[in-house]
C-alpha cells in the first residue's frame, strides 16, 4: 500500500522559496512508499521515534526528481536514490549529508515524486524529524549543480556560507 505524504504547504515555505523553484512543485503530493518500523530501529539501536505518516511533510520537485531518474537510469538500477541525513557541525550546530544510495536501510523512509520515478528519496528516522516540512530541490547554477534542502521551516539562521543550520527551539 502506498501513502502520500501531507502536502499541506505553508505560506512561508512559498515565500522562502524563489519563483522558479515554486513552480516546480508538484501539483500531487510527494509520495511515502515505506517507513521504518519500531522494530527496525530497536534492531539498529537507534534512539528516534517514528514520525507519524500523517505529519509526514516533504516535497521533491519535479526538477529533482529528474535529476533522480537521470542517476537511476545512468546507474542501471532503479532503487538508487539520494541519502539526505543531518549531521552535527558547522558553526551553527547542524549541516545536511547528501549521498548517492543504491538501495534502502531498515531506518529509511522512502519517498518518490508523484509523476516521476524513478525519483527515489530516501530520510533516516532520526533526521526526518529535522527537515519534515522542507523541499528538496535541484538547483543549477554557473558554480555547479546540487541538490538542496529549501525552506527548512525545522531551521532557524545559519552561516554565512550556507552549509550549517541551528534547529529551531
Amino acid at each position: 500500500m502506498q501513502l502520500r505524504a501531507r502536502a499541506v504547504p505553508t505560506h512561508a515555505r512559498y515565500l522562502a522559496l524563489s519563483a522558479h523553484q515554486a513552480s516546480e512543485i508538484p501539483q500531487a503530493p510527494t509520495v511515502l512508499l515505506t517507513s521504518p518500523t519500531v522494530k527496525d530501529l530497536e534492531e539498529l539501536e537507534l534512539d528516534a521515534e517514528l514520525t507519524p505518516e500523517d505529519h509526514i511533510d516533504i516535497i521533491l520537485t519535479t526538477r529533482a526528481a529528474e535529476q533522480l531518474r537521470a542517476i537511476a537510469a545512468r546507474e542501471s538500477n532503479p532503487d538508487a536514490a539520494l541519502r539526505i541525513a543531518v549531521e552535527s557541525g558547522g558553526c551553527h550546530g547542524y549541516q545536511y549529508k547528501m549521498q548517492l544510495a543504491t538501495e534502502r536501510a531498515p531506518e529509511d523512509y522512502h519517498f518518490t515524486h508523484p509523476d516521476i520515478r524513478p525519483s527515489n528519496l530516501y530520510v533516516d528516522a532520526v533526521s526526518l524529524p529535522m527537515i519534515n516540512g522542507s523541499t528538496i530541490d535541484y538547483a543549477t547554477e554557473l558554480i555547479g549543480s546540487s541538490f538542496r534542502v529549501a525552506a527548512n521551516p525545522q531551521a532557524k539562521g545559519g552561516c554565512g556560507c550556507g552549509v550549517s543550520w541551528e534547529l529551531k527551539d
